[in-house]
């Protein structure tokens, strides 16, 4: 199934080809011992969570030297994919869970990522700011954000909007009106793209990356 992230990135190179096809053997390896993938969904790896981790590298394409954190990484989404996709970025996996942590942090020693570090912490705990924040829908964005948004630097990083780049289902204007509403930022900060405009999957139907511009 490695195959369907090589249709939508043709680009990549040998040497991530070759990553990507070693995260199934690992992931269901480790998800034996630690579940951090729902058994009954590993099958699925490629499909719910690696390409949909990459739909944020469709919305995004984050600048060499860009410091990126993922909050509540749970097994390494979207923050492992993304840092096969640019090797030349720097990301901080963080959750509050060591187990899931020990499994992000055996998965990359195994690739050999340089470029993520694991740690166990909550959002709120990170130090240092970072020029984009990713995740995966751990909660509501109006209690995601404050978490966040202070570690955003502002403006561009080289000629790339900063912010919060959120990966969720479902019908979502009410809740960024509601997020923009709590943190007294401007609406027109939040934008959504649809993923099935990128993939075609019936599986990314009502899925979408939010960008909040910081």
């Amino acid at each position: 199934m490695e195959e369907l992230i090589f249709k939508y990135f043709p680009q990549i190179t040998e040497q991530q080809k070759a990553l990507y096809s070693k995260l199934f053997p690992l992931y269901s390896e480790w998800n034996q011992k630690i579940n951090v993938v729902s058994r009954k969904d590993i099958d699925n790896l490629y499909l719910h969570h690696i390409l949909h981790s990459l739909a944020i590298a469709r919305r995004v394409s984050f600048p060499a030297g860009s410091k990126i954190l993922d909050v509540g990484t749970g097994g390494g989404f979207p923050g492992i994919p993304l840092a096969i996709m640019f090797p030349e970025c720097n990301f901080t996996l963080c959750d509050s869970i060591l187990k899931k942590i020990k499994v992000v942090t055996e998965v990359k020693e195994a690739l050999g990522l340089k470029n993520v570090n694991a740690i166990r912490m909550r959002a709120d705990e990170a130090e240092g700011t970072y020029d984009f924040v990713v995740s995966r829908a751990v909660t509501d964005l109006s209690s995601f954000l404050p978490w966040v948004w202070n570690k955003i630097e502002q403006g561009k990083k080289e000629g790339t909007e900063r912010g919060v780049l959120y990966l969720k289902g479902g019908e979502l204007n009410e809740e960024m009106a509601m997020a923009a509403k709590k943190m007294n930022i401007r609406q027109e900060r939040f934008s959504k793209s649809d993923i099935s405009q990128w993939f075609s999957e019936e599986w990314f139907k009502e899925k979408s990356v939010i960008f909040i511009k910081r």
